[in-house]
């Protein structure tokens, strides 16, 4: 019988405020021993919550792709990459938009996820369209409480399944 090597998996992910998306993906890198790469802007956002929010929006609403700080890893060197965003004017976050125009996935399996606030927007059809080459797998959204806080709406038990599945997938 053929021996199957697993799939190599990182997950690379951009959190702003809460945490919320960090969590999320420290959460499947735990269960499935992935490697973990966080998207920082070259510029960080600086100013109150609700100034951020602004020039978030003001970024969505321009299309605009602020300069990102290279990863921590190759993305040649792994089969599945998972990518985490937040929710920002019912798109991904400015940075996430940028790591995906400015990087190849052809023959990659992604797993796209975010999370958001109760409006989770067109942000996983913005993120498939914004992936070059890719095969998708298993995307999730996930809610938080929609005062912008880190209560997670979503079940324990859903993100426990969809975290069951991503392992089917590193071992088919």
């Amino acid at each position: 019988m053929e021996n199957k090597k697993m799939k190599k998996m990182v997950v690379v992910y951009y959190s702003w405020s809460n945490g919320n998306t960090k969590r999320i993906a420290e959460q499947l890198v735990n269960e499935t021993g992935a490697d973990v790469a966080r998207i920082e802007t070259a510029e960080p956002y600086r100013g109150s919550h609700e100034e951020v929010v602004e020039q978030g929006k003001r970024e969505v609403e321009a299309g605009f792709m602020p300069r990102i700080n290279p990863l921590s890893v190759n993305l040649a060197d792994y089969d599945v990459i998972a990518i985490g965003t937040p929710t920002w004017w019912y798109t991904m976050a400015p940075a996430v938009l940028t790591f995906l125009t400015t990087n190849d996935f052809t023959g990659k399996t992604v797993i796209p996820f975010m999370t958001n606030g109760g409006w989770p927007g067109h942000v996983i059809k913005d993120m498939k369209e914004n992936c070059k080459g890719a095969t998708f797998a298993h995307e999730m959204q996930i809610q938080f409480d929609s005062n912008g806080k880190d209560h997670l709406e979503t079940s324990e038990d859903v993100i426990t399944e969809w975290i069951e599945q991503v392992k089917v997938e590193l071992n088919k």
